[in-house]
């Protein structure tokens, strides 16, 4: 695909503007002591962690697939109840989904060139599948997943160019296996699940979120589970996960022959040793969070205008983010309501937004939907994640949705 990055944005042309992004990673200005930033990452502390750099320092092993990688794999294993072999570690989220599409579809070829993905996802979904030659093909997600739904693409969109899928857990609800597992047994395309943020629900039930169909996930300092940086592969399939580490390193397995399409994916010990300290604090963190979910459910249900994202039917829950629509009967729209959180030194963030096919480098990518994708267009319109972390105290959510009450006031 052409290099678009120094290009000019169409709509940068003429005077117009293209969207404002917020950035994704916390800011210092966000975590002054009178803020509330919309998250505020909390990894081990020194003093667990140092056990493990003195091994680190006693094996003079750095990365290679290294004894404590090693053993955090294994631990993950476990913790998904998974085959010894079914946890594969990358060194971020995008090269972990790289691997296990790599691993399962291949690169693309000239008959099947498209990488189906949905419009309301990360940049970093299309990022990834363009690493394995594919041009992303945008399609539009059910209402009320915001998720991409299997049955309509069978029944509504083009299929015969499209060389894998990639489904996405939006805001971490976790896609279940069975109907992706259908998907592909009835039209033969490979489908590979990006579960980023979906760690929670699929410990929760990973025999519904887990099985034949890799799940990637990412490890980044923003989500629930993070090893500061890095991502992982899961899967039932331990061929596929052996595949999937090869793709992650160069192509090699069992010889120093790169026998396959691959990049450089592998985690570094250090990372390694955070993973296996955040598995031992999981369920507290968890809890934390759930408590935060709990909270803003009860004080911003009766808020008109103010759409609380339901968990649906089948899918366990998830406190890494907490997204909400705010709609028409709102006194004011998404954008001004974020703006007036921000006055008051609340930081919330605009997710998904703005949409792939209005980001310069993907205006001109194909759509299943002809460029009309009313739902992710509706959606990336009217989210907004409020603030969620482990030690955001009761005064300061009280804060926020004090302010989401009385906008304006």
């Amino acid at each position: 695909m052409t290099d678009r990055s120094n290009e000019r944005p169409a709509d940068a042309r003429k005077g117009d503007r293209p969207a404002q992004v917020e950035p994704d990673v916390v800011t210092a200005s966000e975590t002054t002591p009178e803020n509330i930033p919309v998250m505020r990452p909390q990894l081990p502390r020194a003093e667990t962690l140092m056990p493990y750099l003195r091994r680190i320092d006693a094996s003079r092993i750095y990365s290679n697939y290294g004894p404590l990688v090693q053993e955090f794999e294994n631990r993950l294993s476990r913790h998904f109840e998974l085959p010894a072999g079914g946890a594969v570690s990358a060194s971020t989220g995008t090269t972990a989904l790289i691997g296990a599409v790599l691993a399962t579809a291949g690169r693309a070829r000239p008959d099947r060139p498209l990488g189906l993905i949905p419009a309301f996802t990360f940049v970093a979904t299309a990022v990834a599948i363009e690493q394995c030659g594919y041009t992303p093909y945008l399609t539009d997600v059910d209402t009320g997943t915001l998720a991409l739904d299997p049955e309509r693409l069978l029944a509504d969109v083009g299929l015969d160019r499209v060389g894998v899928v990639v489904p996405v857990a939006p805001f971490g609800r976790a896609v279940p296996q069975a109907p992706w597992r259908a998907f592909r047994d009835r039209t033969g395309i490979p489908v590979v699940i990006d579960g980023a943020a979906s760690f929670e629900g699929v410990s929760e039930a990973p025999e519904r979120y887990l099985g034949t169909i890799p799940v990637m996930m990412s490890f980044h300092a923003t989500k629930s589970f993070a090893t500061g940086e890095g991502g992982g592969v899961l899967s039932t399939d331990v061929d596929l996960a052996i595949r999937t580490a090869q793709a992650l390193n160069f192509g090699f397995h069992l010889s120093r022959d790169s026998r396959v399409a691959s990049t450089n994916g592998k985690m570094s010990e250090f990372n390694a040793a955070l993973g296996v300290l955040q598995l031992e604090r999981f369920d507290a963190a968890r809890a934390a969070r759930q408590r935060v979910d709990a909270a803003y459910r009860e004080a911003l249900a009766g808020v008109r205008g103010i759409e609380l994202i339901a968990i649906p039917d089948g899918v366990e829950p998830n406190f890494s983010y907490f997204p909400l629509l705010v709609g028409e009967e709102y006194p004011v729209s998404r954008d001004e309501l974020y703006d007036a959180l921000k006055k008051k030194g609340i930081f919330a963030r605009r997710y998904f937004y703005p949409l792939l096919s209005s980001l310069a480098m993907y205006r001109d990518v194909p759509s299943a939907d002809a460029e009309n994708l009313p739902v992710a267009t509706r959606a990336a319109a009217q989210i907004l994640c409020l603030p969620i972390y482990e030690g955001l105290d009761e005064t300061d959510q009280a804060r926020v949705t004090s302010s989401i009450e009385n906008v304006g006031s």
